[in-house]
């Protein structure tokens, strides 16, 4: 399964990675990654005209894309739009951090999973 990760390198500046997490074979019930410990799980919505500037993540997280598109720039400039379903590995907690805005003018809504 692939997920995308945001995270700030040594000087501040925030990037795209491309991650991917292993799925095993569990026969009739399906792929099943490695359970994962999390600390807490967030339901969010946000405005249609949602445009939010500079800014890190609160703490490293997952986000769930539960409705509505997202277009994310990093510090050095690098744009990628985001699409119901797709999953974010969020770790730049420090540094110059990203950019967010819906992609359509909708109220979007989120799942946070803290790690």
């Amino acid at each position: 399964m692939k997920i995308t990760k945001i995270f700030s390198d040594e000087n501040g500046e925030s990037h795209f990675g491309d991650i991917e997490i292993p799925l095993i074979n569990q026969g009739e019930i399906g792929y099943l990654s490695e359970d994962m410990n999390v600390k807490k799980l967030q339901f969010r919505t946000v405005s249609a005209d949602y445009n939010y500037d500079f800014h890190h993540a609160p703490q490293k997280q997952y986000i769930v894309l539960l409705n509505g598109g997202v277009e994310i720039q990093t510090s050095l400039g690098e744009i990628r739009q985001f699409q119901t379903g797709e999953i974010l590995l969020v770790e730049d907690i420090s540094g110059k951090g990203h950019k967010t805005r819906n992609l359509e003018k909708k109220e979007r809504t989120s799942l946070f999973i803290h790690i």
